[in-house]
C-alpha cells in the first residue's frame, strides 16, 4: 500500500499529492509516468511524475478531476493508501546536450512541463518556460514554474492575469526576435501540441510533444495507447511518452482519445450517483 503523506488542492478541480513509493523514487526521471490503482476494484489510470525526492522515496502526482477514478482519487486524504502505484514507466526525456530551449505548457500539461523544466534548468540550459490557462483561476504552479525558468511567459486565454494570447503566439514571438532554440518541447491538450509543432515546422526546430494516451498496462501488451509517429505505429507507454512533434499524427491520436467519451461520461455519473446514496444515508 502507498500512503498519501500531503495533499495540496492548486484548483477548483485540481489537486496535488505526495505518495510514498521509495522504490519508484529511487529510479524516477523526468518525463516518466506512474500507473496506479485507488483500490483493490478500481481501474488502472496513467499519471505523470511531477516530481521525486530520493531521499525522501517520495513522488509527486497532479491530476485534475475529471474522471471517476481521478475523482475517486481525490475523496482521498492524507493518511490514505493507494492500493498501486507502479512505475516508473516509460522512457525519460533525453534533455542532454540542450542548452537553450523553450518549454511550452498547456493548462494541466503544465504539471509535466514543470519538471522538464526544472531538469533543464538545473543542468544550466537558457529555459524560456510559455505557460498558458483559460484563464487566471486555473493557474497552478506559477512561483514553482519561476523557479524553475530562466524567463517565465504566463499567459491566458481570457486575459484575466495579465496578457491574453495563447502559447502559440508567445512562441512565433520569441522565435521571431532571434532566439535560437535547440528544442521546443511541449505539453498539453493535443490540439495545443499540433499547433505547437506546426508553428515550430517552418523554422526546422526540433520539437518534442509528450503523448499521454489511454493506457491500461503500461507494458506495450493492451495496444490502447497506440499512435502513429511518421507512419510508424508506435505506443505511448513504452517508446514514449516523448516523440518528434513534427511526425505524430494528432488527427489519428485526436479522433482515439475520443472514443470512450461514453463510457467515461457513464463512470461519471455511476460514481456521483454513489456519492449521492452515501449522502443520503
Amino acid at each position: 500500500m502507498y500512503k498519501i503523506l500531503e495533499k495540496k488542492t492548486l484548483n477548483a478541480n485540481t489537486k496535488q499529492m505526495v505518495i510514498d513509493a521509495p522504490h519508484v523514487a529511487k529510479k524516477a526521471q523526468p518525463g516518466q509516468f506512474i500507473i496506479l490503482r485507488v483500490d483493490e476494484d478500481g481501474e488502472r489510470i496513467p499519471l505523470t511524475i511531477a516530481s521525486y525526492d530520493r531521499e525522501k522515496g517520495t513522488i509527486m502526482i497532479i491530476f485534475q478531476e475529471v474522471g471517476a477514478t481521478t475523482k475517486k482519487l481525490g475523496l482521498l486524504n492524507e493518511g490514505d493508501c493507494l492500493h498501486d502505484f507502479v512505475g516508473p514507466l516509460g522512457r525519460a526525456s533525453e534533455l542532454e546536450g540542450l542548452k537553450k530551449v523553450a518549454v511550452v505548457g498547456g493548462g494541466l500539461g503544465c504539471a509535466i512541463a514543470y519538471p522538464q523544466a526544472k531538469a533543464l534548468h538545473e543542468m544550466g540550459a537558457e529555459v524560456d518556460l510559455i505557460a498558458g490557462f483559460r484563464n487566471k483561476d486555473i493557474i497552478i504552479l506559477e512561483d514553482e514554474m519561476r523557479a524553475a525558468c530562466t524567463n517565465l511567459h504566463l499567459v491566458t486565454d481570457d486575459g484575466s492575469n495579465g496578457r491574453k494570447a495563447l502559447v502559440t503566439q508567445v512562441l512565433k514571438e520569441l522565435i521571431d526576435a532571434g532566439n535560437q532554440y535547440d528544442a521546443v518541447i511541449a505539453i498539453g491538450p493535443m490540439i495545443m501540441m499540433k499547433f505547437v509543432a506546426e508553428t515550430t515546422r517552418p523554422y526546422g526546430i526540433k520539437t518534442i510533444v509528450s503523448m499521454n494516451s489511454t493506457m491500461v498496462d503500461g507494458t506495450g501488451m493492451c495496444g490502447g495507447c497506440r499512435l502513429s509517429v511518421g507512419g510508424e505505429i508506435k505506443f505511448a507507454c513504452v517508446d514514449g511518452p516523448d516523440f518528434d512533434g513534427h511526425l505524430v499524427d494528432f488527427d489519428e491520436s485526436m479522433r482515439r482519445s475520443a472514443m470512450y467519451k461514453k463510457q467515461e461520461a457513464h463512470a461519471v455519473e455511476a460514481h456521483e450517483c454513489n456519492l449521492h446514496k452515501m449522502e443520503v444515508k
